[in-house]
């Protein structure tokens, strides 16, 4: 295993395939293969199930989670994603903020073998909701298919005070009539607006069709 670049370490890459250190060996979340060696347990990374893998392996490399972080993952779903975040970050948490009761349940399940995982069933819209169970965060992970993405990311990282972290855009979510790289460009600027600089982003063709991953620092 190789550690890919840009990520201290915390991701790594056999083959063209990308994997994380296993926080909870011998358990799978979404039936990934599991590799070991040298005495370590890896989780294949699908980049075609995580939008977070699909920007890595498009060479996005202004990764700004690091193994202490602290992240507000808004949008975690059943917690696919979220899990492979719990493994980066294992000297950090992820909050994981999830708005359907349903997904809720199967992400309740997932945080029960990985003690840095803390689920909170929330809507992203309303921060104040859930501000008492938030111990303090550094990053913030958004992917919620809602209209106006970047103004619940701005009014997230407002409330708990975060200067960094990372969007996926869904242009279709925003606007299924306007053109994706137009959605795109107008979501950079309302980040700009709120006070933010982009450090990067990456279209996340082909692994998802009309999404763009942006990395934004205040």
């Amino acid at each position: 295993m190789n550690p890919l670049d840009g990520t201290d370490g915390t991701v790594f890459t056999e083959n063209g395939h990308l994997y994380t250190l296993s926080l909870s060996p011998g358990s799978r979340v979404y039936g990934e293969r599991l590799v070991r060696t040298d005495g370590l347990e890896f989780r294949e990374w699908n980049p075609n199930r995580s939008k977070l893998a699909a920007y890595l392996k498009n060479g996005g490399r202004a990764f700004p989670i690091k193994k202490d972080s602290r992240v507000l993952y808004l949008g975690a779903s059943s917690g696919t994603t979220a899990s492979h975040v719990s493994d980066i970050v294992s000297d950090g948490r992820v909050y994981c903020v999830e708005f359907a009761p349903r997904m809720f349940r199967d992400l309740v399940g997932t945080c029960a073998l990985r003690p840095n995982m803390i689920p909170i069933l929330g809507d992203a819209l309303n921060p104040s909701e859930y501000g008492f169970a938030i111990g303090g965060v550094d990053v913030i992970y958004s992917d919620v298919a809602q209209k106006r993405h970047a103004g619940i990311v701005s009014d997230n990282a407002d409330a708990f005070g975060v200067d960094k972290g990372m969007m996926a855009v869904k242009a279709r979510s925003e606007d299924t009539t306007a053109e994706p790289r137009e959605v795109f460009r107008m979501t950079e600027e309302r980040l700009r607006g709120r006070g933010f600089a982009i450090a990067e982003t990456k279209n996340l063709e082909p692994y998802e069709n009309a999404h763009e991953m942006i990395v934004f620092e205040r």
